[in-house]
């Protein structure tokens, strides 16, 4: 008989470790931000807004979140495999939910996915990457 497919994924408590970590980072780097974390089914979990982050941002940090939880791949390492592709730039936009900015980075804890951080605000690509990253080992840690 098949067997089932078994999949682990965040619980909002780990959820809350990264997007507290996130906004310590974010802080730090003198940027507001919103952060999304969402389960490997790319479902959110928790979401934080931080006082004075454009409000665009909230449903971009979902979305980078999102497009990395329907392909297990950063934002920016999506757009590395698909800019020397020109049918796979110019249908880009096709792709509801799809982002290829900076700022989203999956969770792998042992060669498993099991969760994605996306992060947008008043900050650059390379800040909103590093502040993911950031909430990301904060997860891993509390993990280990």
């Amino acid at each position: 008989m098949p067997e089932l497919l078994v999949k682990r994924t965040l619980t909002h408590d780990l959820a809350r470790v990264g997007i507290d970590r996130a906004i310590e980072e974010s802080r730090t780097m003198n940027c507001l931000t919103c952060i999304a974390v969402l389960d490997n089914a790319g479902h959110l979990i928790s979401f934080d807004r931080m006082d004075g982050a454009p409000f665009q941002s909230s449903q971009l940090a979902q979305d980078k979140a999102y497009s990395v939880a329907g392909n297990g791949l950063a934002t920016h390492e999506f757009w590395e495999m698909a800019k020397d592709e020109p049918w796979l730039v110019h249908n880009l936009g096709q792709v509801p939910g799809l982002v290829v900015l900076g700022g989203g980075v999956p969770i792998y804890f042992d060669g498993e996915f099991i969760g994605a951080v996306g992060v947008s605000g008043k900050s650059d690509m390379a800040e909103d990457r590093a502040i993911a990253e950031a909430a990301v080992a904060a997860i891993l840690k509390a993990l280990a």
